[in-house]
């Protein structure tokens, strides 16, 4: 004892006063242990207990907050240790507490104890605000991962166990709830988020578990009161006074401790609750509506009122989805019960209309959760009214599953589970069972939807709530075949072909276990019980239909739409059973019927479902196989003997046939083709001899045969473009392409030279033919399709549109036709962008891969074309601001921005873009005579779309191309007729140096800021990676400038300006052999016809679609703020990057994307710079005195 007391004198020499009462409270439990001869750990150190046991020295310095985090520690044991160290010493317990709370919300700051004895709640909770780190902006709440999600669980259960275990006592000292609830409220109230965030969540469970305190002192006091009223009801001699004055007192205590917790939950209630709800965080509003849901249902006696209840329903319209679900599903716990339900009509009055139009939220999960609540509310019948019902109805052929589901448990509820006293005597099976009665209404429903091509989304939208009606096969037969009973009514036609519709689309659901197209993932791997279930149900299908299938087709044998159903149903037969079951007579009655249906139809879509019945009944697996192809080999022969028979008989005649020996014929000849389509049937005959051709083990006349096959073939196809039958022509057209794709140049890769003479190519003719069937057959309006009616043909139309365009677009990208024919196609893409957009953005991008500078060239021909249109549509005075000429530069934008940022890769196709839309500007001469403007010049607007492509060395070779057209009167004009002349100079000089611009265009001050630069030649260059696309010293753009085209229009009679000064200055310095490149002499110009494209080596590795070395599509958005949406869709899909720069800034910043390190005029001398320009300036002046 002396030698505690030296110490404790020693160390509070050194030590502040916070640190003595820390070190006094541990002396004094050390003592404690001393007097006691316990073991038990002193609880004045930060918490040390774990599970129960003794830390070692490394864990007994953790604080609560490191305790509670890492999740080692029973909750329960921590919070005993708590109340331990509190009923030893409060304040330092306290303190602890606050801290917690403090470093909970991420504040690396801590309250001390003279913090804590001299400070209010508010100026601590400044101190600590003034301390908070928010710059990261994470804290424990709303960090990811998952040791903090576990760490929110902990806080949670701390705070309940913490109240629970204090419920008998310590919460009625009237100081540590009241510290904590004020502190939790100053916190919530504070600017920084994880202070408001987590004092908002610690305060509400703290409320929730006050609630469950306050519903255990209601239980205790009325049982007490119950207890009171027993004993004093007691006859005199029987009554125990001490006993009723015990009662009376814990009656009292009861009564007063209700009244303190109520106090508590008053204060936080409006202290925390009343400001939170509303927060501008939705997770603090998600934590106050769901504790309020859970207090209204725990202890609904207090909570269950309008006055709580409103807080729900404003909330309710929250325009966050999380803070409207959470509402949803704090009141489905609420409507779930009957007792509860029924307290909550004035609610339901008020805010049923917003529950019902959140069925249709645009969050699906809220609108899941609302339908949800609105069943549950189906408990009574008052609530929802007729209309109500029917806009939820109508959910259960939404393509959203879970929302289909929802609605269809609604719809399920509603109409089938009210069961009457009149159906308790009603037998299991057969017409007058109650199943028939469910199916009846189901059918009904059904009708009255007026969506019968959505038979298999109601079918699976009930699915999961009412299998077992929709799997009752013997009532829906028996409402088909059997007569109605006396008195009941029989099913209409329209309701027989409904009732068939969804028992093939539940026989469907039942053996394809999966969500019907365009509803759910798709198909998904099933479980053993799934699978033994799927395998009993098919045996079951198998056994009821084969029975019950001939039946069906017998009566209903002359109704195309039954007919075509019901021979549906075999293909989800297990076949095996027709042999195990001793069913083939079965069989041998379905054949017949279909042979019956064969020969009364000629409807396409019947047909087709017998030819589809004999293909699922022929399978070689099973032993029924050799009676079904008897069956269909008869079926076939008659039809083709029939055939020639009354063909013969026609031509026999020799008179034009009538109308019905014309229908005899064509109808016998559908039902063969329906077996065989002669275009198919031989479009696989030509691939299976390619097939056997490859192998190596055909002979020379094999090969022959073969060729001419395809020869005639492909003429036989390319005459049934033209056919009267649009069906026929489409099919020709398809496979037509995939003819001239098969047995193109690609025939002979990877080693098969030897099928080279099998090569067919398309010659200019048959191009041109496929490309004007894609414009008349493609390229159309809806509008103008006046064969489809009604929104399902129109979108089955679209379908094969976009296939027609496919075939023909994988023709351009495999070089099977020339890439010039796509120039057709790419101007259509912002007209018909809605429809095609996607297939001629994929086209594009695949053309780019293959050669980037015919690609290019395609483009500008696309819009040269469209500007031509627009001229003969307009004429030559048209307004620039029509909506013509604006819809082609908008079209010449979208252009540009799917050429990338890296402008290296592109230069050489962005400088031949150049090239052509200023050769198509100056070719026409002006229809004004000498001294007008080009009749195209108005396209140079067009083409400056595409001036911010340009490297800033290949601006200055484009201007100078420029210029060779331009006359000097040109470059004088300043008429609204000359502005996209002016504008497109513009956008070229823009960025580019100062030495090769214009004279018009101030000198002087160029050449001086030129000569203020000194750089060595060395400066601007650098070593190329291999492989490199970037032009060198010995090839740059200028040669692709001047591959064609003449010096000067054939309207220009003047000298060129250019041209004469760079060959002057060629002459002075001929050592500088760089400078040869800017010669623009007429020896050097040539063609495109002339200069073959394999005579230009760029440096690229080839022409495959897929090359390793390829540049992704990379796209330069460069708009302004209210266009920059649009536009972000113009990625080149799978390759595409979406680069969001400010405009102004990204075209300031274009020259420094890529450095220009291949600009020959960059590593010029000055005084060849300098020089140049005097020479250039000279020229002009002389040539403006002589004219």
């Amino acid at each position: 004892m002396p030698v505690l007391d030296s110490l404790s004198t020693i160390i509070s020499q050194t030590l502040d006063r916070s640190s003595i009462l820390q070190l006094d409270l541990h002396i004094s439990g050390v003592l404690k242990q001393d007097q006691t001869f316990t073991s038990s750990h002193h609880r004045n150190q930060p918490l040390g207990r774990v599970n129960g046991h003794h830390q070692e020295n490394d864990m007994e310095n953790l604080s609560l907050f490191e305790i509670v985090k890492l999740g080692k520690s029973a909750t329960q044991s921590v919070v005993d240790d708590w109340i331990e160290s509190y009923k030893t010493d409060r304040d330092p317990a306290l303190l602890e507490l606050i801290n917690f709370f403090i470093h909970c919300s991420g504040c690396k700051g801590a309250v001390s104890s003279e913090m804590f004895r001299h400070m209010q709640n508010s100026e601590i909770i400044r101190k600590m605000t003034e301390e908070f780190d928010e710059d990261s902006g994470d804290y424990p709440l709303a960090m990811a991962g998952l040791v903090w999600k576990k760490f929110k669980l902990s806080l949670c259960e701390f705070i309940a166990v913490l109240v629970r275990q204090c419920q008998y006592s310590i919460i009625y000292d009237e100081y540590m709830m009241d510290m904590v609830i004020s502190l939790l409220t100053g916190l919530s109230d504070s600017q920084v988020r994880a202070f408001r965030h987590t004092s908002t969540l610690a305060a509400m469970k703290l409320m929730t578990a006050l609630v469950n305190v306050a519903l255990n002192l209601s239980i205790n006091l009325d049982n007490t009161q119950r207890q009171y009223e027993t004993e004093r009801n007691k006859s005199i001699g029987k009554r125990a006074n001490e006993r009723l004055e015990l009662l009376l007192q814990k009656r009292k205590e009861l009564q007063e401790n209700q009244d303190e917790i109520e106090n508590m939950m008053n204060a936080i209630f409006k202290g925390v609750f009343i400001h939170r709800y509303r927060d501008v965080i939705a997770e603090i509003r998600v934590v106050c509506i769901e504790e309020i849901g859970m207090w209204m249902k725990m202890y609904s006696e207090a909570f269950l009122n309008d006055s709580y209840l409103k807080y729900v329903g404003w909330t309710m319209y929250d325009k966050q989805g999380e803070v409207r679900l959470k509402c949803l599903t704090a009141l489905q716990g609420l409507y779930y019960s009957r007792e509860l339900n029924a307290r909550l009509e004035l609610f339901t009055s008020r805010f049923k209309d917003r529950i019902v139009s959140m069925a249709l939220d645009k969050e699906y999960d809220v609108a899941v959760q609302a339908i949800k609540l609105l069943t549950l509310a189906l408990h009574n019948d008052e609530i929802l009214t007729a209309e109500d019902c029917e806009s939820i109805y109508h959910l259960v052929y939404s393509a959203h599953r879970p929302v289909a589901v929802a609605a269809g448990e609604f719809l399920y509820k509603k109409l089938f589970s009210h069961h009457g006293p009149e159906d308790e005597g009603r037998p299991r099976r057969g017409r007058q069972c109650l199943n028939a009665n469910l199916i009846r209404t189901t059918v009904l429903f059904f009708l009255e939807s007026e969506l019968h091509e959505h038979g298999a989304y109601l079918v699976d939208s009930l699915w999961d709530c009412a299998s077992e009606l929709l799997k009752d096969w013997e009532s829906m037969i028996s409402l088909l075949l059997d007569e109605p009973y006396p008195g009941e009514e029989a099913l209409t036609d329209a309701q027989e072909a409904a009732l068939i519709d969804i028992m093939l689309c539940a026989v469907r659901q039942t053996c394809e276990c999966h969500p019907p197209t365009g509803r759910g993932p798709g198909k998904r791997v099933l479980t053993a019980k799934e699978k033994k279930t799927q395998l009993d149900d098919r045996t079951k299908i198998t056994e009821t239909f084969a029975v019950a299938l001939p039946l069906l087709l017998a009566k209903y044998s002359v109704d195309p739409e039954k007919v075509t159903n019901l021979l549906q149903f075999p293909q989800y037969f297990d076949l095996e059973i027709y042999t195990t079951g001793r069913l083939e007579k079965h069989l041998d009655a379905l054949l017949r019927q279909v042979r019956d249906v064969v020969e009364k139809h000629t409807d396409k879509d019947v047909l087709e479902a017998c030819s589809m019945t004999f293909h699922a009944l022929c399978n070689e697996d099973f032993t029924i196989y050799n009676r079904v192809d008897i069956v269909r080999s008869q079926i076939l022969d008659e039809q083709i003997d029939k055939f020639h028979r009354l063909l013969e008989d026609v031509l026999q005649e020799g008179e034009e046939p009538d109308e019905d020996d014309a229908y005899q014929v064509l109808s016998t000849l559908k039902r063969i083709t329906i077996v065989a389509h002669a275009l198919q049937c031989t479009h696989y005959v030509i691939l299976w001899h390619l097939a056997k051709v490859s192998e190596g083990s055909a002979s020379k006349d094999d090969m022959v045969l073969l060729r001419r096959q395809v020869r005639a073939f492909c003429l036989m196809c390319q005459r049934y473009l033209n056919s009267i039958s649009t069906v026929v022509k489409e099919q020709a057209f398809t496979i037509l392409c995939d003819a001239l794709l098969i047995f193109s140049y690609q025939i002979v890769a990877s080693g098969r030279e030897a099928l080279e003479p099998l090569v067919f190519s398309s010659d200019a003719s048959l191009q041109s033919e496929l490309l004007n069937f894609i414009l008349d057959h493609v390229f159309v309006d809806q509008d103008e399709d006046s064969s489809t009616d009604d929104e399902a043909n129109k979108i089955e139309a679209l379908h094969r549109r976009r296939n027609l365009l496919a075939a023909f677009c994988k023709l351009i990208i495999y070089n099977v036709v020339e890439m010039k024919t796509g120039a057709d196609i790419f101007k259509q893409y912002m007209r018909y962008y809605n429809d095609y957009g996607d297939i001629i953005k994929e086209t594009m991008s695949k053309a780019r891969q293959i050669d980037k500078i015919q690609c290019a060239k395609t483009l500008i021909l696309s819009l040269q074309q469209l500007f031509n249109e627009m001229l003969s549509d307009l004429g030559c005075n048209f307004d620039r601001s029509t909506s013509a000429f604006c819809g082609i530069k908008e079209l010449a934008r979208r252009f540009s921005l799917t050429f990338g940022l890296d402008q290296l890769k592109t230069r050489e196709a962005i400088a031949m873009l150049h090239k052509d839309g200023i050769e198509f500007a100056f070719k026409e001469p002006s229809p004004q005579g000498e001294g007008g403007p080009p009749l195209n010049l108005a396209f140079l607007d067009i083409l400056s779309e595409f001036s911010s492509k340009l490297l800033r060395q290949d601006k200055k070779t484009v201007h100078l191309y420029l210029e060779r057209f331009m006359t000097f009167q040109m470059a004088l004009q300043r008429d609204d007729c000359w502005l996209p002349l002016i504008s497109y100079r513009n956008s070229l000089q823009m960025g580019a140096d100062d030495d090769t611009l214009s004279v018009i265009s101030g000198m002087s001050s160029r050449s001086s800021a030129r000569s203020r630069r000194s750089k060595p030649p060395a400066a601007s260059k650098r070593k190329l990676p291999e492989g490199t696309c970037a032009l060198n010293h010995n090839y740059t753009l200028n040669k692709i400038i001047n591959q064609s085209g003449p010096h000067t229009p054939v309207m220009m009679s003047s000298p060129h300006i250019v041209s004469t000064v760079l060959r002057d200055a060629k002459k002075l310095l001929p050592e500088q052999g760089y400078m040869g490149v800017y010669s623009m002499s007429n020896e050097t110009q040539h063609t495109p016809l002339q200069q073959p494209h394999q005579h230009m080596d760029y440096n690229r590795r080839g022409s495959g679609l897929m090359e390793d070395d390829e540049e992704p599509i990379v796209e330069d958005v460069m708009m302004s703020s209210e266009e920059r949406l649009d536009d972000l869709n113009e990625g080149m899909d799978f390759d595409t990057m979406d680069i969001d720069l400010p405009p102004s800034k990204n075209r300031r910043e274009r020259s420094e994307l890529k450095p220009d390190y291949f600009d020959p005029a960059s590593i010029m001398d000055d005084s060849v710079s300098i020089l140049s320009s005097i020479c250039l300036f000279i020229h002009s002046l002389i040539h403006f005195i002589i004219y």
